[in-house]
């Protein structure tokens, strides 16, 4: 990085010039309400408010909770609603500068170098690749340079900059995290070869941690911040209805009622919402018609989708795939009785299946 670049601690995002996002002045709740009900979405008043502020302001938002809670689905919807391109920039332990911004094409520097030692002259096709080169010094010029997420987010810009999708930002070392204070505070980064990169309209900026370690106050102070609850039982049951349609209502609450059943166990690693739509399209793609409710057999057979630690599926004992037939039993049952119809499930018979 630069030193005309080095952010300070109470550096200020940047926005689109008076500290607001003029692009999402005009978004109102009702149209970021309905981006999120066509993507089939379920986005409580919360999410909806502090996103649109986030939209309007500029800001990026950090969005923490559980895994499998959709935080990453939330920036994918924003792209897909809004009509951008989605620049995702998947975090893991040890991630680089040159994994996130950019890196040289070695390869093809040195091909050019050893092409121009050799007396190819300028205008020739030094690189092999239709490129050519005049000498050394432009080794370092952009068709040389590969773009890397972040660097790629920034140039990007236009009528409709990307949403740059930061993913598992706690999964990243600390330093990492000082690398993005540069582009969280500026919008810009500093290429020494070419100079400054600024943004000439920042990009949507969404950035999600599981919360397996602490970020740091720098970094959150850069950005808008949501907790994605766990979901309530209604909540699951709406998601699994829109985004597996074919299942009924009935099926839907079993399913829900197993998963939240699980959560209460001490499991290594609990299943998610999006354990709770594997194991949905799972019992779909088995079939989806049924008229009693899920037996011991089917479910034991189907705990991979839900479960993805080997001690995690040993834990699931006869005794417990009783309670989770009992919850799916029950959740089958108040749903129907809310919607005002009979009571729909298994027979007596079907909970003692020996399976």
């Amino acid at each position: 990085m630069g030193e005309d670049t080095e952010p300070t601690d109470d550096a200020e995002p940047r926005s689109g010039g008076d500290g607001d996002s003029d692009q999402f002045a005009d978004l109102t709740e009702t149209d970021l309400r309905e981006t999120f009900e066509r993507a089939d979405y379920v986005a409580e008043d919360d999410i909806v408010t502090t996103v649109l502020l986030a939209l309007r302001l500029g800001k990026p938002l950090l969005v923490e909770g559980e895994p499998g809670a959709g935080k990453t689905e939330l920036a994918k919807v924003l792209a897909e609603g809004l009509g951008e391109e989605l620049v995702r920039l998947q975090c893991y332990e040890g991630l680089a500068a040159e994994n996130a911004l950019y890196e040289w094409n070695y390869t093809k520097q040195l091909l050019a170098v050893q092409a121009s030692e050799s007396g190819v002259t300028e205008g020739s096709d030094a690189a092999g690749d239709g490129s050519t080169v005049a000498d050394e010094s432009s080794v370092f010029s952009e068709e040389f340079l590969l773009e890397r997420p972040l660097l790629r987010a920034l140039r990007a810009g236009g009528d409709a900059p990307p949403v740059l999708l930061i993913d598992e930002v706690d999964r990243a070392d600390e330093e990492f995290e000082a690398l993005l204070l540069e582009v969280l505070s500026d919008f810009q980064v500093s290429v020494p070869e070419l100079g400054t990169v600024r943004a000439p309209t920042p990009p949507v900026v969404v950035i999600t941690s599981n919360r397996t370690r602490a970020l740091s106050d720098a970094l959150k102070r850069r950005c808008l911040y949501l907790y994605v609850e766990p979901p309530t039982f209604e909540k699951e049951r709406e998601i699994v209805r829109r985004k597996v349609p074919e299942l009924d209502a009935a099926v839907a609450a079993e399913l829900c009622g197993v998963t939240r059943r699980l959560r209460e166990e001490p499991l290594l690693k609990r299943p998610g919402v999006a354990e709770t739509l594997d194991l949905a399209r799972g019992v779909a793609a088995l079939g989806a018609d049924r008229d009693g409710g899920l037996s011991r057999s089917e479910l034991r057979t189907l705990l991979g989708t839900v479960l993805k630690e080997a001690e995690d599926v040993e834990r699931v004992s006869d005794d417990l795939l009783d309670d989770l037939v009992a919850a799916a039993s029950e959740a089958r049952e108040a749903v129907a009785e809310s919607d005002g119809g009979e009571p729909t499930g298994r027979t007596e018979g079907d909970a003692d299946d020996p399976t």
